[in-house]
């Protein structure tokens, strides 16, 4: 499969955003995963595809990211709504500069903020390289971004966001151990 990266990303997302202004739809698209992390903070260079959530107008999305998918030579899932699974109902989101339509219709694009994104990939947490996952090493960049300092509150940080009987084990232990980690290397590299 294909990576793709920021500048691709954008290219596919401009596409359909010209696609919905053209047929007068509004769509408002909620991007997560690797996918928001390139747009937003630059930490990762490229992505298999693009984890997002469609509020509106779910048909014609559709559409436009298969006629995308065709015209770029992408896998007809390079935009997929798997990561449904993994939103919080107390999600944090901000708008994208670029991506806020119009009444006249286009593509809105939400992005989640740093804080919510790492509790996102903490529930997630996939082993490292495990279906090309890069779970760990974005949680590690995002502890940074968000200026997360300690496995106390990297937690209560998961815990903002999900209730904690839906938090597995494997997560809480995970995150302790990634953020040892981090903590470890910020004290190594001050």
């Amino acid at each position: 499969m294909a990576m793709l990266d920021k500048t691709d990303i954008l290219r596919g997302l401009r596409k359909i955003d010209a696609l919905a202004l053209e047929a007068a739809v509004l769509v408002d698209l909620a991007v997560y995963g690797g996918a928001a992390i390139a747009l937003t903070f630059d930490v990762r260079r490229s992505t298999r595809d693009v984890d997002a959530v469609v509020r509106g107008s779910p048909d014609f999305l559709r559409r436009a990211a298969a006629e995308v998918a065709f015209d770029e030579g992408w896998p007809e899932d390079w935009l997929n709504d798997g990561v449904k699974g993994f939103a919080s109902a107390h999600e944090q989101m901000r708008l994208m500069a670029g991506f806020e339509a119009s009444p006249a219709g286009g593509l809105r694009i939400h992005l989640p903020t740093p804080e919510y994104l790492f509790a996102m990939k903490c529930m997630a947490m996939r082993p490292e390289g495990l279906e090309g996952s890069h779970d760990i090493s974005d949680i590690e960049a995002l502890a940074d971004v968000a200026g997360i300092g300690d496995v106390e509150t990297a937690l209560s940080l998961v815990e903002a966001f999900y209730p904690a009987s839906r938090i597995p084990p494997k997560v809480r232990f995970g995150v302790q151990e990634i953020m040892e980690r981090v903590v470890a290397r910020r004290a190594a590299n001050p």
